[in-house]
Formats: C-alpha cells, structure tokens, sequence
C-alpha cells in the first residue's frame, strides 16, 4: 500500500453542507473509488482557515488515474463544486503533500 495526502479548500460557511454530502456518500462512488485502488480515506478539516486535509491509502496497481474521466467520479465533483474551490470543469483544486515524516 502507498500512502498519499493533498490538500484542498472549502468555501466559508459550508462545512455543514461539505459534512452532510459525505455522510450521504453515493455507494457508486464508493464502490468506484474501492475498485481503484483507493483505501482507508480521510478528509479532516482545519476550521479557521477552511482548509481541507485528505489522506488515503491505495493500492500499488491502482488506478485513480482514471478517476477523472468516469461519469461518476464527474458527477460528485459537479455536486461538490459550490462548496468548494475547483477549476473551470469542477475538478477539485489540489495540492500534493510531500511526505515528510512517518512513524510506522
């Protein structure tokens, strides 16, 4: 397994609405994400700033590369735009954390 963590940013006043869709998570896309390899991921959030914190692990053949294309992988990303900072095609705006420390 590989571990990896990005960043993302949530829009002011919309960490009740960011929580509610999660907690409502679509079984598809739960299923899609888990038949890419996807493991164990979290999302925390820091509240003063509205910054979000994702760590997830995958497998080594995963294929989260394709992720972006799938419908349903679109469709989440459309629903998530108003809540949070995303480019023109509603792709979530990321940033890739480099791993600095880890205690196994």
């Amino acid at each position: 397994m590989e571990q990896i963590a990005f960043t993302m940013q949530l829009k002011p006043g919309c960490e009740t609405q960011y929580r509610m869709r999660h907690d409502a998570l679509w079984p598809e896309l739960a299923e899609l994400l888990r038949a890419a390899g996807v493991r164990d991921y979290s999302i925390f959030l820091e509240p003063d700033s509205g910054k979000l914190f994702a760590v997830l692990r995958r497998t080594r053949d995963h294929g989260m590369e394709q992720l972006p294309a799938h419908p349903v992988m679109r469709r989440w990303w459309d629903t998530m735009a108003d809540l949070m900072e995303t480019a023109p095609d509603n792709t979530p705006v990321s940033h890739a954390l480099t791993p600095m420390f880890h205690l196994p």
